[in-house]
């Protein structure tokens, strides 16, 4: 766990609202579920939580378990099977918050997770999955990033070619698939004496993944087992989207297995250098309403908030943050901090001492402070450069400093 201080805290605002607002120019509505919730719906979304990966406590008026959620989507679910089940369909809902999840990746510090995601209820298909690859890709360019992959797969492929194999077995496979060990698959599925083509596609699957290249190998590899028919599928996926104009940041990895349980159909990560890790993942999760009563398709995806801002600071796409004076000793202080106020410009008046070395402790973008002759200047600390500015009424001077600041 963990505080969040200036100036990351308000980066991370910006980030985050920016996010929201890109949601919300493709019709996605703001939810705010509470920070914790009973275990049995965590439990019904996602399926018998390993202890150690959830904080659980007892809720003391009710006597029941909670647990701080791991994950906003069966929130979302329960909310959408409950307080907004009399809506038409579809549902077309996001939001923004903090989830928390045991450390297990290798980048990862924290066990507090800020997100910001989506959630898109009964559209099926080809036609729900490409919303929801455009809306990823462009909330991404959104955020300012520019340089990344779309890496997509389906949960099918995997889940279809373990039909039958006993489940001991069948976890070692996922767990070697995951790690992309060719290995340890070769000698499992030497092991067990598969069926010759499904023994083929198993060796195979680490090695399917990059560009459309892959396709072609991949049809013949996989044609003659029961994954055909997702990988059919997939295809058309790819084809829609490349049709969209997101060739340009795709990747196909057929043995893709994180997730594996959860998704249904097709499924993606967002890749970008820094943290070694996706800062975006999401699928199609058709099973996940009928948990909670109200079967409909559903798909979704979340933004790791801290990722994505890694990423943007490695590529120094880095948010911004607002403009903001430290108004110094001079005449009328706070009629000019007001003039400055009804303008958008950020001030506050400076405390005795070093103006200069305080604005930079707290962010400030600039200084006003006293020049000599009885004149004044802006000093802008990302410059190191003074504009020179005549005494004026509070007004007319807020309306110098404003333009200066602001353009």
């Amino acid at each position: 766990m963990r505080d969040i201080l200036p100036p990351e805290a308000a980066r991370r605002r910006r980030l985050a609202r920016r996010l929201l607002d890109h949601f919300a120019l493709h019709g996605y509505e703001l939810v705010t579920p509470p920070a914790f919730e009973l275990a049995d719906v965590l439990e019904r979304g996602l399926g018998t939580l390993d202890p150690r990966d959830v904080l659980r406590f007892v809720e003391p008026e009710s006597g029941e378990v909670a647990a701080l959620r791991p994950d906003v989507t069966p929130q979302i679910a329960r909310i959408a099977a409950t307080r907004l089940a009399d809506r038409p369909l579809p549902m077309r809902l996001c939001y923004e918050g903090t989830v928390l999840r045991r450390r297990q990746e290798r980048a990862r510090k924290h066990r507090q997770i800020p997100q910001a995601g989506v959630e898109l209820l009964g559209v099926a298909g080809p036609e729900g999955d490409l919303e929801l690859l455009s809306l990823a890709v462009g909330s991404a360019r959104a955020a300012g990033l520019s340089d990344f992959v779309l890496d997509l797969g389906h949960a099918d492929i995997a889940r279809a070619m373990m039909n039958g194999v006993p489940s001991a077995l069948a976890s070692a496979i996922l767990d070697a698939l995951a790690h992309k060990d060719v290995a340890v698959v070769g000698d499992l599925v030497k092991d067990a004496k598969l069926a010759p083509p499904l023994a083929t596609a198993f060796r195979a699957l680490p090695k399917l993944h990059g560009d459309g290249d892959v396709w072609k190998e991949a049809e013949r590899v996989l044609a003659p087992t029961p994954a055909a028919s997702a990988l059919r599928a997939l295809r058309d996926l790819w084809d829609r989207a490349i049709g969209a104009g997101l060739e340009v940041v795709m990747r196909v990895d057929l043995g893709e297995v994180r997730g594996f349980a959860y998704y249904t159909g097709a499924l993606f990560h967002l890749l970008a250098d820094g943290p070694g890790e996706p800062f975006g993942s999401g699928g199609r999760y058709d099973d996940l309403l009928a948990r909670f009563d109200t079967p409909m398709p559903a798909a979704g995806f979340g933004l790791d908030l801290d990722n994505l801002a890694w990423s943007l600071r490695l590529a120094g796409k880095e948010e911004g943050l607002d403009a903001r004076v430290l108004v110094g000793p001079a005449a009328k202080v706070p009629a000019l901090c007001a003039a400055l106020r009804d303008l958008g410009v950020g001030c506050v008046a400076a405390p005795p001492g070093d103006a200069e070395a305080y604005a930079r402790a707290w962010s400030f973008s600039h200084v006003f402070r006293e020049a000599a002759g009885g004149k004044f200047e802006l000093f802008s600390l990302a410059t190191e450069k003074a504009e020179p500015l005549e005494a004026l009424p509070a007004a007319d001077l807020a309306a110098k400093i404003a333009k200066v600041m602001l353009g």
